[in-house]
């Protein structure tokens, strides 16, 4: 503990110090995990957890992640699930970066200015009920 935040809320105390939340910090490890993963830099490739469906649109990376739709709640958690919709959100230049050492940085850019990343962690019910969205970040 850090003194003088003891009376900060967990939630409070990252944002005080410039941190990410919680939630954001495992999409952020999820999203690195995803990236060098698409790189080839995990071995584990036997099974593929997921595939990249080109996509030349105008909006976009152009990298959108395929997956088959789950009808379990408990697959919600699944780590293609948690990633898709944060990856094709992502800019063009942070998905096609050469390296980790160049992606990090556009993805903490990212994460650090969008407000759905909130939304997409604790879903708009909780979101409502938070009150003003200006807060929630």
């Amino acid at each position: 503990m850090i003194r003088g935040l003891e009376h900060l809320s967990a939630e409070e105390r990252p944002r005080v110090l410039g941190l990410f939340s919680l939630e954001k910090s495992r999409l952020r490890g999820d999203l690195i995990d995803a990236e060098q993963y698409l790189k080839g830099r995990w071995q584990e490739d036997e099974a593929r957890l997921f595939s990249v469906v080109p996509g030349d649109r105008t909006r976009g990376n152009g990298h959108k992640l395929g997956h088959g739709k789950f009808h379990l709640n408990m697959r919600r958690n699944f780590f293609l699930l948690r990633v898709a919709e944060p990856w094709k959100r992502l800019p063009r230049e942070g998905v096609e970066s050469p390296s980790l050492e160049t992606f990090k940085p556009c993805l903490d850019t990212f994460l650090s200015n969008l407000l759905w990343v909130t939304l997409l962690c604790k879903g708009l019910d909780w979101m409502i009920s938070r009150g003003p969205f200006h807060t929630l970040l």
